[in-house]
């Protein structure tokens, strides 16, 4: 009888024991909240070989992080359903939620790290977004897929275990508005889609990834110059709304029908126009003498470049007729700095100066 007793009492002491121990241990882990947002990596199609024409945003955030259990290991995660949608429904009324409530979650001292699962179409967007207005320097990662979780061969598991294990490590702070897809980490400026259906359609052409995930660590061999976070001038607190910014692409005919498209843009409220040019930013002369004219009606006009790669450096022609030069930023990025650029100032100058700032 004694013996049995000391049994039980040994077992309620190992049972203690390990509890404490499993505290002590959640204690020393990050807390990593997951925002989701829907897109392929909720995704869910009719078989498990289906990797295109399936149902986006379907699948919620807690079935998200039951799947992936391994990340409990690295980080304390809790997740809440933002929203569910396939990206390409997203818009500014998204965007200005979704950042003011990861700044909001990113004051708490509770929390370390912020992952958003979001749709591939327009997660750099929503990236490049967040990396212009979110005041914290910790670590905000943006992951998707390219295959639904209900594909056999899935990606999603995969990237988002990676991305959480970024946004709990401390060597991710400071860093930006991070994008992590295919054990490749990008900040959110240079990363964009580059092809429409392959897992490695995320890619920093040129100036490069900032490093890699390799079993749960981050590797860093870069950072950015450009500014973003606690380094920006804007806030979303500030911002009720923004102001539309509406793409022009330059192409072989478009004089046809250039000075309807910039009429029908100004008409529309919009004030901002970004053309992605041929080459270097060019833009003919019909379609300069249109945005000239739309410059005058108090419209910005940026110039970008199709090509994808390359810098779009001030000059000339362009110079005299006050289009800022969009550096680097291809016209979907340009568009958005344009946008929040505009809820500070309509000073040509100053525009053009957080153009080759930011």
């Amino acid at each position: 009888m004694l013996n049995k007793k000391i049994v039980s009492i040994t077992l309620v002491c190992l049972v203690l024991l390990l509890v404490q121990f499993n505290s002590v241990l959640a204690a020393e882990l990050p807390n990593v909240h997951i925002l989701a947002t829907g897109g392929t990596i909720a995704g869910r199609g009719g078989t498990s070989t289906q990797t295109t024409g399936y149902a986006a945003g379907v699948i919620g955030v807690e079935t998200l992080i039951e799947a992936v259990p391994e990340m409990k290991q690295y980080a304390n995660i809790s997740g809440e359903q933002f929203c569910n949608i396939a990206s390409n429904q997203i818009n500014y009324e998204i965007w200005l939620k979704l950042a003011k409530r990861v700044n909001e979650l990113l004051e708490s001292p509770q929390v370390d790290g912020i992952v958003i699962t979001h749709g591939t179409d327009t997660l750099e967007e929503t990236a490049y977004f967040l990396n212009l207005v979110v005041k914290s320097d910790k670590p905000v990662v943006l992951v998707g897929s390219m295959r639904p979780a209900t594909a056999i061969s899935a990606d999603g598991p995969g990237n988002l275990l990676n991305a959480v294990q970024l946004a709990g490590s401390l060597k991710a702070r400071s860093k930006g508005v991070l994008v992590a897809m295919n054990d490749q980490i990008m900040n959110a400026r240079d990363a964009t889609k580059t092809n429409t259906t392959h897992v490695e359609t995320f890619k920093a052409p040129e100036l490069g990834y900032l490093g890699y995930m390799q079993n749960g660590v981050p590797y860093f061999y870069r950072e950015t110059t450009r500014k973003h976070g606690r380094m920006t001038e804007f806030d979303v607190k500030d911002m009720q709304d923004l102001p539309y910014v509406g793409i022009i692409y330059g192409h072989v005919g478009n004089e046809i029908s250039i000075r309807a498209v910039v009429d029908a843009l100004v008409a529309s409220g919009a004030k901002g126009i970004v053309y992605a040019g041929t080459g270097h930013g060019s833009i003919k002369p019909a379609s300069l003498e249109a945005l000239s004219e739309a410059q005058k009606k108090g419209v910005v006009v940026v110039r970008t470049s199709r090509v994808g790669n390359g810098i779009v450096t001030q000059w000339g022609k362009y110079a005299k007729a006050n289009i800022i030069a969009g550096d680097t930023l291809n016209a979907q990025k340009a568009a958005i700095l344009l946008s929040v650029a505009l809820t500070k100032t309509n000073n040509l100058a100053t525009i053009q100066q957080m153009f080759d700032e930011y």
